[in-house]
């Protein structure tokens, strides 16, 4: 079973009403995607994932002054360009699964996306979690694997469990504001089987979907991971509308079970724009 399939079904499905603004807000806004979309002619199928990914290279490329990015690319910088300083080079993130997820956010990918997808969802997630450490924490974090692509057999397992702890709280998160009835199984199993994902993989989610929280179990694998951590509370605000107080009671008992300090959370929150009051 592939999990980023998974996790690319669940972009694809629509975690929340909101998920995909708040990932184009991640992500600097429409500005920035409208730019990337002027780049490869108006169209996210003409570039492709690996087009969109050159040009978040070349975006980023020039220290963020340079050519059509301009203060666009002062943006793009602000999420990615510190996190490439600092495994030497761009060309070490995982630029490819980003141009997958803004490919799909500008309305492009097909079924066979789905992996990457789950790919460029992890690089945002690690790219949220290592700009809030650095602007919110004030600490000098690793670049966390998803937005650094792995090198080793060791680094793409430690992967594919981080990828699974994040699809886990995200279906735990769902779940913060009651049960989820059948009515919203029925739509998830649905679009799950309409976009070509594997029984196996169906059966798996579904399995998720049914059983108690296990928000313990998650922050307690999370505990003393801080960019892991960061990560699971990001794909978290990704999932769920945060609308209810029995769901922003579960965000502040989440941070707090994952050892987020305040400014960390808030930070992750500016970064999807989620305004809490």
């Amino acid at each position: 079973m592939d999990i980023g399939e998974l996790l690319g079904a669940m972009v694809k499905t629509g975690m929340s009403p909101s998920s995909s603004d708040r990932m184009r807000n991640s992500l600097g806004g429409n500005s920035v995607l409208d730019s990337l979309a002027g780049m490869l002619g108006g169209t996210s199928q003409e570039g492709g994932a690996g087009g969109i990914a050159e040009a978040l290279s070349g975006m980023l490329g020039g220290g963020g002054g340079s050519s059509s990015g301009g203060g666009i690319s002062e943006m793009l910088s602000g999420m990615l360009g510190e996190a490439g300083r600092a495994v030497g080079g761009n060309k070490n993130l995982a630029l490819g699964g980003l141009g997958a997820l803004v490919g799909s956010l500008l309305g492009g990918g097909g079924k066979s996306m789905g992996g990457a997808l789950g790919g460029g969802l992890m690089a945002l997630l690690g790219a949220m979690a290592f700009n809030a450490l650095v602007k919110g924490g004030g600490q000098k974090p690793q670049v966390p694997l998803g937005l650094l692509e792995p090198q080793t057999e060791a680094q793409e397992k430690e992967l594919e469990q981080n990828s699974e702890l994040v699809l886990r709280a995200m279906i735990n998160a769902i779940k913060a504001d009651g049960q989820i009835d059948q009515n919203e199984i029925n739509r998830i199993t649905g679009k799950l089987q309409g976009i070509g994902v594997d029984p196996e993989a169906q059966r798996y989610l579904m399995t998720l979907l049914k059983q108690p929280m296990e928000t313990e179990k998650l922050t307690a694998a999370a505990r003393g991971q801080s960019e892991l951590a960061a990560q699971i509370y990001g794909a978290s605000l990704l999932a769920i509308e945060v609308d209810t107080p029995a769901e922003k009671k579960y965000l502040d008992q989440l941070a707090a079970g994952l050892g987020l300090p305040t400014q960390v959370t808030r930070r992750i929150q500016e970064l999807v724009g989620l305004q809490q009051a």
